[in-house]
């Protein structure tokens, strides 16, 4: 059952993310890319800031001392997808942006999965999972034509 409710709440909160660029896009209108980019991602910070203190986690933090450098690029990553989404979506509309980067989200992710980076379980690449990532191209493909 914990697998099935992880699923869940995942699939809830990605369909959430859809809203992210269009809500970003309409943002930047009134400010700018830039703008809208670093209000998102303020925000962000401070919400989690905030759960962060209610869950009395600060003292946690002592350990981003030992922490390499390279595993702190996260908040980085999220920039550049709020940034190029918001831009994005103006030409592509909010599915085309959501088919784009779940297909390059899966397709890297079954890379890493296969080389086992950054700690992961190796998990091999099957002909039926080739399938599923030849399927998703030809899905994106289809909702970002015109």
């Amino acid at each position: 059952m914990e697998r099935v409710l992880a699923v869940l709440a995942t699939a809830c909160v990605g369909g959430l993310i859809a809203f992210q660029p269009p809500v970003n896009s309409q943002l930047a209108k009134h400010t700018s890319v830039l703008g809208a980019a670093f209000v998102s991602t303020a925000i962000s910070a401070v919400v989690m800031a905030f759960l962060l203190a209610v869950a009395g986690g600060y003292g946690e933090l002592r350990g981003l001392t030992n922490t390499p450098l390279g595993y702190m690029t996260g908040g980085l990553l999220g920039a550049a997808l709020v940034s190029v989404s918001l831009v994005t979506v103006r030409t592509l509309g909010a599915g085309g942006v959501v088919a784009a980067t779940v297909s390059a989200q899966l397709i890297v992710s079954a890379v890493l999965d296969r080389l086992g980076i950054l700690g992961l379980d190796k998990i091999g690449v099957t002909p039926l999972r080739m399938a599923g990532f030849a399927l998703l191209l030809a899905g994106t493909a289809l909702v970002t034509i015109r």
